[in-house]
């Protein structure tokens, strides 16, 4: 029966100075930075028995006590939805999620997701946190498709949360954007959150910005109309790709929230606007996904195949220009 664990830690004199909540994610092993600030805000963290704050700068000689709660097991349903395997271990497995597919459930789609698909073809997801992920320790927007990772247990959900807080994990992206990106390659940096009025949207003309680094390719152009690009994140924001590039001036094919659907009339060839018209979702692909696997230190690589939409759409374009 799982039981509440309960850590001590004396402050010696090398980590005085430290935030509280970075404090424990390095003296526990098992608890990410994330996680000890939620457990400080849940109460489960004490200084000399008294509460404090994340921000709390630790002091030689003060007793740390934090209490791990038992992780709770995802209350979802499980639902046999087919899925497209790129890999699996008894630690990890990743998926090629179809665009459309939601990834957790939440208002609006409380089943049919990813999650629910995940918990019907494996009996044993991490439920690291207590949250309703079912493992998934990153995410991909309803209409992006490609390469997306789950934990199978709490170790190897815990080891692959520090990789991408360490921004050791590489994700590599492609994408078919509107115009003719200036040069081949170059990169967007503007720190990115919640628009001030338009509240669906992430950009740069927020309250609350957070630094967002995206680097990109350019890999095939149709002309002066539209450019097949390769993209890197170095961070993990949601709507980044799409909103950096939006605001370049350079949205995303397809993409009805930042202005790619609207802004087909910038294609000046009909034929050309005839088939990006057809795309149903924003023109974005995870395509490569590097870690090191949690158990091994292996460095592996996962690449998930452009979708049918996707390659049709690139193949009627370059019958067009030929």
């Amino acid at each position: 029966m799982n039981e509440t664990k309960v850590h001590r830690i004396a402050v010696d004199a090398k980590d005085s100075g430290e935030r509280l909540d970075v404090f424990i994610s390095s003296h526990l092993s098992d608890i990410t930075r994330s996680q000890a600030k939620r457990l400080i805000e849940e109460g489960q963290v004490t200084v000399d028995g008294k509460a404090a704050k994340s921000s709390h700068e630790v002091k030689q000689g003060e007793g740390i006590v934090v209490n791990v709660l038992p992780p709770v097991q995802p209350s979802a349903v499980p639902q046999h939805i087919p899925l497209d395997i790129l890999f699996e271990d008894s630690d990890i497995i990743v998926v090629n999620k179809p665009a459309g597919l939601v990834v957790h459930p939440a208002a609006g789609h409380p089943d049919g997701t990813l999650v629910n698909a995940l918990l019907a073809h494996c009996k044993d997801l991490s439920g690291v946190g207590g949250e309703l992920k079912a493992g998934i320790v990153h995410r991909l927007d309803v209409g992006t498709s490609g390469t997306i990772i789950a934990a199978k247990n709490d170790a190897a959900h815990v080891a692959l949360q520090k990789q991408f807080q360490a921004r050791t994990v590489e994700k590599i992206y492609c994408a078919l954007v509107l115009g003719s990106m200036d040069g081949d390659k170059g990169s967007f940096d503007s720190a990115l959150g919640r628009h001030r009025i338009e509240r669906k949207r992430i950009s740069s003309n927020t309250r609350k910005g957070r630094e967002a680094l995206t680097e990109w390719r350019a890999m095939e152009r149709f002309g002066t109309q539209l450019t097949w690009v390769e993209i890197t994140l170095k961070t993990g924001r949601t709507h980044q790709i799409r909103a950096h590039f939006a605001e370049a001036g350079h949205a995303l094919a397809g993409d009805p929230l930042y202005g790619g659907e609207h802004k087909l009339k910038r294609i000046s060839d009909p034929s050309m606007r005839m088939v990006v018209a057809k795309l149903d979702r924003p023109a974005l692909h995870s395509w490569k996904l590097s870690i090191d696997h949690p158990r091994t230190g292996e460095r592996m690589q996962f690449i998930a195949p452009l979708p049918d939409d996707i390659e049709g759409l690139l193949n009627d374009l370059r019958k067009i220009c030929s």
